[in-house]
């Protein structure tokens, strides 16, 4: 008889941003890898320098931007957003 798993719950942030940053991460390297043939494909001379610089310059860019936004949906998402754009209450400025 094997044992059940136990019922897991709705995921954590942290557990959704870290499957987003995976996800981010396979998307990042293909995206990577088109720039290098582009950069292969415009060029007569390939320079190992300038296709290692176009590689880690679109990827890190995808991965920051990736990154960026979903910080702000799951800030969005926890609720702290919302205390930021309310107007302070007459207990806060006292």
């Amino acid at each position: 008889m094997g044992t059940a798993d136990p019922p897991r719950g709705p995921p954590t942030r942290v557990q959704r941003f870290a499957r987003t940053m995976r996800t981010a991460a396979l998307f990042a390297v293909s995206v990577a890898a088109l720039a290098i043939a582009m950069v292969m494909r415009g060029s007569d001379e390939l320079y190992i320098n300038m296709m290692i610089a176009a590689a880690i310059g679109v990827g890190f860019g995808v991965l920051l931007a990736v990154g960026l936004m979903t910080l702000i949906f799951l800030s969005n998402k926890s609720g702290h957003d919302a205390d930021a754009a309310s107007p302070p209450s007459k207990k806060d400025s006292e």
